[in-house]
């Protein structure tokens, strides 16, 4: 009876590299991959006869407290920077936001003539205010909500904030450049305000509206 040669189709002609050698190689691996990577794709690229599983758990201990450290991510491993040390890869800028000319002059007018409400702004812009415009000051924290109209429907009014006033380094409202002022600069237009006439030289512009009637809820 003779007999069947021995199956060598899953053994290699070298030996498997030292483990040291195939820390190494996984280590190189999991360096260069830009996601995570499973045992069995990093077992697919180490030579024959290596322990990957082995390897990876060897290489975990090794990075144990270092500034980076591999970690599982579900089934997979990444090498990551040690949590302790994330702050370090923190990084702030100042980011230069502009606004719009919507919520430039819907800041003005809110600054001239608060306590007003949505309708108001409306009614002195001549258009819509959209929701992101409001939004978006209130982002900034340069407006806030005032108290509620004792009027129908009892509507929010809308006032600017201390922060605005130090953006601009503004004691309080009453230092707000003048209507004048402001349409000789160029950053006005010669048009009178809702309810008033032309602009004449014995206006007072060099303070926000005063003498509102309107009611409102403590």
């Amino acid at each position: 009876m003779s007999q069947q040669p021995a199956d060598t189709s899953d053994k290699s002609l070298f030996p498997a590299p030292p483990m040291a050698e195939q820390e190494r190689m996984i280590e190189a691996i999991l360096f260069a991959s830009t996601e995570p990577l499973s045992q069995a794709m990093i077992a697919a690229r180490l030579p024959h006869g290596c322990d990957a599983a082995e390897a990876l758990a060897h290489l975990r201990t090794r990075y144990q407290g270092r500034g980076v450290n591999l970690v599982r991510v579900g089934d997979a491993y990444a090498m990551r920077t040690a949590p302790d040390l994330a702050y370090l890869m923190q990084a702030e800028r100042v980011e230069i936001r502009k606004l719009s000319r919507a919520a430039i002059e819907t800041l003005a007018i809110i600054a001239y003539h608060q306590p007003v409400t949505r309708a108001e702004i409306e009614e002195i812009r001549g258009v819509a205010v959209s929701r992101g415009t409001i939004d978006q000051l209130l982002e900034l924290e340069w407006i806030r909500l005032g108290r509620r109209r004792m009027t129908p429907g009892r509507p929010v009014t809308f006032v600017v904030t201390t922060e605005f006033l130090d953006h601009f380094g503004l004691e309080s409202s009453r230092d707000l450049p003048g209507l004048r002022e402001l349409r000789e600069a160029g950053l006005l237009d010669s048009r009178p305000m809702p309810g008033r006439d032309a602009p004449g030289d014995d206006e007072d512009d060099d303070s926000p509206e005063t003498g509102q009637s309107e009611l409102f809820e403590d």
